[in-house]
């Protein structure tokens, strides 16, 4: 894909960014630089821009002398930071059934409606990124600076590990199933409920995650 020549660098960045999504850019892979600039037709100092974008973010990491590569988690890193994440989104959601509305309701709702459009006909990157957006929903009607600051910064370890789970057999089936249970305790406002809906929904998600490491363990040795 070639972006247009008056493209900035936010955009050479989110063009990237999806294409770690998607899977075109794996976790580990190194960026050759003069190959992407060529690939998208763009300036070198554009794609280094861009590239401190992703950096930032924790999309990248950058070694002295190598140049940059695409963030890879260690199993390690993993299994040390997804309780951590359960705990915190637990939290948030429990704060989040105590401050919600009827009006702030009518955004899950939609969403919800879409997940279940797009896990019947597999659209992943789809269910992926409207999952993110009901997630983000549910944040701001937590409302906690400090937690949503925690979290966020977590998730950019995590990266690419957040979408990778919904590629593991019978995961999008089971992620639906238990988006719907947060989503009906947060609709009766059970926040004690809604918090231990969603603390086993990460941690399933972490189970999930090393049962596609292990797919490709496999493929890679076949």
């Amino acid at each position: 894909m070639r972006l247009m020549p008056s493209s900035s660098h936010q955009q050479v960045a989110e063009m990237l960014r999806a294409e770690i999504f998607s899977g075109q850019l794996l976790p580990g892979s190194f960026l050759d630089e003069p190959v992407l600039c060529e690939r998208l037709a763009i300036s070198r100092t554009l794609l280094r821009e861009a590239l401190k974008v992703l950096s930032a973010a924790g999309w990248l990491r950058h070694e002295p002398r190598r140049g940059g590569f695409v963030y890879q988690a260690s199993e390690q890193d993993l299994d040390e930071i997804f309780p951590v994440i359960a705990l915190l989104e637990g939290r948030c959601t429990f704060e989040a059934a105590r401050n919600v509305s009827d009006v702030d309701l009518s955004t899950p709702n939609s969403l919800q409606a879409q997940l279940k459009a797009y896990a019947k006909v597999q659209r992943v990157n789809d269910y992926y990124a409207t999952n993110l957006n009901r997630h983000e929903a549910i944040i701001t009607l937590a409302n906690p600076r400090w937690l949503a600051q925690a979290i966020a910064d977590l998730y950019k370890i995590l990266n690419w590990s957040r979408f990778q789970p919904l590629c593991a057999p019978g995961r999008l089936a089971q992620s639906l199933s238990e988006r719907s249970a947060i989503y009906a305790a947060l609709r009766v406002r059970d926040s004690v409920g809604v918090e231990a809906a969603m603390r086993p929904h990460r941690m399933h998600q972490r189970v999930a995650l090393r049962k596609v490491s292990l797919i490709q363990e496999s493929r890679l040795l076949t």
